[in-house]
């Protein structure tokens, strides 16, 4: 009798701990579409088992707020996920004067595929209160963002109540460069650039940062061979991601000489899916707000020669095949 009890008792620790390894994780996705971030947020929502997703809350920075926030709404309709809300949000950086990025995203955030006004409206409220509100109410280290853009809004919601970083439990940022150079300076990436200020209130916000910078994006390339495995998945999320890609591609190919184009912000999706595709290490991370040829730069102590505790981890390599593997096989679950 105790034998069986015992045994039963395992099977249940064991259906337990299967359950809770299963349990998909909790998301909010901050994002400024931009064709990488649309790439992202198709395969974020072809993921449900994994990824169970909140929000997507819009910023100002590869367009202005408007355009953002149609994007992401776009994205969403192509997902068939009109039950996510998409909250807008910041307009405009916390201190620096808005930049965008049309010369690399088009006019309208996108090029390669044609915009409309998508049916589903936005959510009513605004990005910042959305983040208060839930990350306050939340369970602590619970609820994962992954940052996709200017990291404004979350800055501005722990402004406002900085006790929020108790429900994170990781913020994955797109963002920075350090072995690479920078892809809007020599020295800065576009998202931190773009509002290095905002970077700098979540770096001092205690919660647990990975970074998935230029370093690791400059390695995960589409190439000839890449596309057409994406082609060949052949559904209209196949064919809006490879016309996307196409057309977004040829900006860093043309500046950079690279055989092809990263698609910076589905890496950081990725991670969440798959993080055995990457490698990186805990590093000590300062952001450069000062004005200069430096403004926006992020310093990751790879080596450690400053002796400071660490607060970032620096994502530097990633399996780049393992890469596009996925992204096939989850644009595969979409229409």
């Amino acid at each position: 009798m105790f034998k069986r009890l015992l045994q039963g008792a395992v099977l249940m620790s064991a259906l337990t701990a299967t359950s809770l390894m299963a349990a998909p994780r909790e998301l909010i996705i901050d994002t400024d579409p931009g064709a990488d971030d649309v790439v992202a947020l198709l395969l974020a929502m072809a993921s449900p088992d994994e990824l169970k997703i909140r929000a997507i809350t819009t910023v100002a920075g590869n367009v202005r707020l408007d355009k953002t926030s149609r994007n992401a709404r776009l994205a969403r309709e192509w997902g068939g996920r009109e039950d996510i809300p998409v909250y807008a949000g910041a307009g405009r950086p916390l201190v620096r004067a808005p930049i965008y990025a049309a010369n690399v995203h088009g006019e309208e955030g996108l090029t390669g595929v044609p915009v409309h006004e998508p049916k589903a409206p936005l959510a009513q409220g605004n990005a910042v209160q959305y983040l208060v509100d839930t990350l306050g109410a939340a369970e602590p280290h619970s609820i994962t963002l992954a940052m996709l853009g200017p990291q404004t809004n979350l800055a501005l919601a722990l402004i406002q109540k900085p006790e929020i970083a108790q429900g994170l439990k990781e913020v994955v940022v797109m963002g920075g460069a350090h072995f690479n150079g920078g892809n809007i300076t020599p020295a800065a990436e576009f998202n931190l650039y773009a509002d290095p200020h905002a970077a700098e209130v979540v770096l001092a916000s205690g919660a647990k940062l990975t970074y998935l910078p230029l370093d690791v994006t400059h390695k995960l390339l589409t190439s000839e061979a890449r596309l057409k495995q994406l082609a060949a998945v052949n559904n209209q999320a196949s064919k809006r991601v490879v016309d996307i890609l196409n057309a977004y591609i040829q900006y860093d190919m043309q500046l950079y000489g690279m055989p092809g184009g990263p698609v910076h912000d589905a890496s950081v999706i990725a991670y969440l899916l798959k993080p055995e595709l990457f490698k990186g290490r805990d590093v000590h991370l300062a952001i450069d707000s000062r004005e200069g040829p430096t403004f926006g730069q992020t310093i990751a102590d790879w080596y450690g020669v400053l002796k400071q505790p660490s607060n970032v981890h620096w994502i530097e390599e990633g399996d780049a095949q393992g890469f596009f593997d996925l992204l096939s096989a989850r644009l595969a679950r979409l229409q």
